[in-house]
This record gives C-alpha cells, structure tokens and sequence, in this order.
C-alpha cells in the first residue's frame, strides 16, 4: 500500500483472470473461433497468461518506483538525491561521562579512553580532557564503539569501569543515559522526510523546517512539536518511536542542529525540550458474547493486545488528546461485546505534551447475552 494515506494505482493490470480473459476474447475476435476450458489450446493461453503477469508486475513496480509513496530501498535513496535530503545511517549511542581524580598537576585523559559497564559494551572518549587539579571531576563525552541501539539505556552511573585504569583516577561513571543509537533510517521515515524536505529551503523559521530539521538529529525521532510562546523565542519538543521521551543525549543533538546559522534565523532564540508527560490509568472492564465461550481464551488475547496497540497509539504523536472511544472501538473490534471504561477519561492535551500510561487494569467481567 502507498504511503501518506493516498489511493493504491496499478499503472497494468496484473490480475491473471483478466489478463487471460483479453487474451481469449482477442483470440475468438480474431480467428472467430472458441477456446473451450478442456481445449488443449487453453494451456498455452495459461503459459502466455504467466509470462505476461510476470511482465506486468515488473512494469508495474517499476513505475510506482518513481513516486515516493511507493519508492523503496536504493530507489528510494536517489529520490533523496532530487532534495539533498540523504538518509540517516546509522549511529552509536552517547552518553556524558565523569572522571573523577586526585591530583597535584594538570593530567590528561587520552581520546578513546574506554569505559564500559562490564557486559562486553564499550564506550570512548572522544576527545582528549584536560583535567585540572583544581576540579575533583572531568566531564566528557563517550561514544559506544557499535552503532544501533546496543548501547542505549545506560542509566547514570551503571558504566563505570575504566577499561585502561590511570592510576591517578579514583572512579568514572555515567551521569547521563546513554542514548541516540539507531539502526539506518527505515523507508517510510525517509519518505516522511523527503515529502517534507521543501520546507527546509525557507528562512523565515516555519513550523514545518523546525521539525524537519530535528527529526535530522537522530532517526530515533518519531514525532516533533514547535511552538512560539512569545516574539521570536522557539520552543521545540522531540518525541521518540514507540513514545519515549527522549534524554538529554538527543535533546542536547537536536538543539545543536537546530541552532546551526544556516538553519535557525538570526532573530529566533530556540530552546529544545522534553515533552511534558501526561499520565492517566486505564481500568476498563469487558464481556464477551455467550455465543463466543468456545473461544473465549482467543478473544481475550485480541483484548489484551488491542489495549496494549491503544497504549502504543496513544503516546505515539505529541498533542493527541486522551480518547476512551479510541480504546473502546479497540476492543470492540477484537471481541467484547460491552465495555466499561472506568478510566480513562477524556482529556484535551496541547501540542508539546504526552500522554503515557501509568497503571493498567483490564478485567474480564464474564459472558452475557443480547
């Protein structure tokens, strides 16, 4: 199916029944004569009828290859080119580490120092530090030696070993999660941002080239939020995939290039934050049609999932309002037969908030009749 909510097209039919129906009404136009379904000649038409699908949905992919709601893969990648919008390969994670010491003169710590949390993942320092005997402690910023999401997560204080000891260093640990490692920007992402990629060639500071240029920090980003809350001051909000809310690793990317003289106007002054999270609770009870016990254990399943798909949909766009009918018609949709939402309730959100579950409780009432 094609991106961005458009219509399918088919560019040449591809459906063999119709395919072979052309073909054997040409022939009957042509020769006046019938190709009856036991006719040895219907073999052959049925060959043809192969070759010729196999043939169509060539032509037809490649065709829709040339828009970009259909593009895929290295295709998709020269449609990029028409932009200069390139996709985002893929990138470590990165966290702030801190060096603690005791010392009487200047020392240095080494660029690529490694650290890591004793589970085989490690970090380096990616530059050199000098560290002063007047501070106690030295900041500096470690990338993870793999990229992709392996070295996420790190909450502050977990890496803390120093692979090389120096003598003079009494403990290293994390003062911020790791985070900002992602696999190559998927296909549909990178369409997003390509659709969406004019918007960068003004320089009047629109909504839409704000958030095309933070979702260009990280392909981790799922959704952006800018708004103006006085002349000429930007505040800009990234959300994560899956509705995470992003740490300071990736606010700290987004500002520095949102900040880029090429790219902020010289009158904004941006700010980049975390989404504000607003929790709710779900307590919902259900019941399935007396008709359905026989399987009973199956629907329940399909409940169980459509609240956590209800969860997901929820906290996966900044500014969508709480909504119990959206969990209802879930539910709904996979079994029950009558719900009861106890929580929660309806809720307008702004655009620079989140909404994300806290406690969840879904109970099945039973079996009834109409």
């Amino acid at each position: 199916m094609p991106r961005f909510n458009l219509p399918n097209i088919d560019f040449v039919s591809v459906d063999p029944d119709e395919i072979e129906a052309n073909i054997l009404a040409e022939y009957n136009r042509i020769s006046g004569q019938k190709i009856g379904p036991a006719d040895p000649r219907r073999l052959f038409v049925k060959t043809i009828v192969y070759a010729l699908v196999a043939v169509n949905n060539n032509i037809d992919h490649s065709a829709k290859q040339n828009l970009l709601a259909y593009a895929l893969g290295d295709v998709l990648d020269h449609k990029g080119v028409d932009s200069n919008t390139p996709r985002l390969e893929a990138t470590a994670a990165t966290t702030m580490m801190r060096f603690t010491h005791n010392i009487s003169q200047i020392q240095n710590i080494p660029k690529g120092a490694a650290v890591t949390a004793g589970d085989g993942v490690f970090f380096e320092l990616e530059e050199t530090l000098i560290a002063n005997p007047e501070n106690p402690y030295t900041d500096g910023k470690v990338r993870c030696t793999n990229v992709g999401d392996i070295g996420n997560g790190y909450l502050p204080g977990e890496i803390n070993q120093l692979v090389q000891p120096l003598y003079w260093v009494a403990r290293v640990e994390n003062v911020t999660q790791s985070e900002g490692g992602s696999q190559r920007e998927d296909d549909d992402r990178y369409a997003e941002r390509i659709r969406q990629s004019p918007e960068k060639f003004s320089t009047a500071g629109p909504e839409e080239a704000y958030k095309y240029w933070a979702k260009t920090a990280s392909s981790l980003i799922g959704d952006v939020s800018v708004d103006s809350p006085s002349d000429a001051t930007v505040e800009v909000r990234p959300l994560l995939k899956n509705g995470q809310v992003p740490g300071q690793e990736i606010l700290d990317a987004v500002a520095d290039k949102l900040n880029d003289r090429k790219i902020r106007p010289l009158t904004d002054r941006v700010s980049v934050l975390a989404p504000a999270v607003v929790s709710y609770d779900i307590d919902v009870t259900y019941w399935i049609h007396s008709n359905e016990s026989g399987k009973a254990s199956f629907i329940q399943e399909e409940v169980d999932q459509s609240v956590q798909e209800y969860q997901l949909w929820q906290k996966e766009k900044l500014g969508r309002d709480i909504d119990p009918t959206e969990l209802i018609a879930n539910m709904k949709k996979s079994g029950a037969k009558r719900v009861i939402v106890a929580s929660p309730i309806y809720q307008s959100l702004n655009r620079g908030e989140v909404a994300s579950e806290s406690n969840v409780n879904v109970v099945f009432g039973g079996f009834e009749d109409d």
